[in-house]
């Protein structure tokens, strides 16, 4: 008998309507000239121009068409519909699609060539479904060139730290480095938020 997979925290716990509350918010940032780029400036740093990104849980496509725009080739995925109709709207450049993390598998969408690294910003790994953490992790990696890297942030009272560590070993990452925000500064056990940079 089929198994029917959790659906991601993205839809279960939170309102109805909070996928277009955060596509206008996003955008009313933009509009007001707000830095949304940050995330996208550590990533750029770290890959030479014209490398292939993935935007992994990109929303509404902040940070992937941040990274279009510096001469990337960037794929971006989400799971909501109507997040990826907002990037497509607002960036045309990267590539949207629609896919769930935990089953990812982006050859059956025409986009087989691996990536040169992947980003996970925005709390991505704190809305995937209860249990699919590390499969989600798994997935990503799949993806990624040999020694391909993924970053990801997201505040610490959102997903036990200990638990990713563990979940990132067992997709076959190994911890490079740690931070407590986008912009370097040094990590410590109080941080409310974690950047952290996995390396195959």
């Amino acid at each position: 008998m089929a198994t029917t997979a959790p659906a991601p925290r993205w839809f279960t716990e939170t309102e109805a309507d909070h996928s277009h509350l955060y596509v206008e918010r996003i955008r009313e940032m933009a509009a007001d000239g707000d830095d949304l780029g940050g995330e996208a400036r550590l990533i750029d740093a770290m890959v030479p121009r014209g490398s292939r990104i993935l935007d992994a849980g990109c929303g509404p496509g902040r940070v992937g068409a941040v990274l279009h725009a510096c001469g990337h080739q960037v794929v971006g995925v989400d799971v909501d519909p109507e997040l990826v109709a907002a990037a497509k709207a607002d960036h045309v450049g990267p590539t949207w699609l629609v896919a769930d993390l935990s089953e990812l598998k982006l050859s059956a969408q025409g986009q087989g060539e691996p990536f040169d690294a992947a980003v996970m910003a925005g709390n991505v790994m704190a809305f995937v479904a209860p249990g699919t953490e590390q499969l989600v992790l798994t997935r990503v990696a799949q993806h990624l060139k040999p020694d391909g890297f993924l970053v990801v942030g997201f505040h610490a009272d959102r997903y036990e730290m200990g638990e990713f560590d563990k979940h990132l070993t067992g997709a076959g990452f190994t911890l490079e480095h740690r931070f407590a925000t986008w912009d370097l500064r040094p990590w410590r056990l109080d941080a409310d938020f974690a950047v952290s940079v996995l390396r195959l």
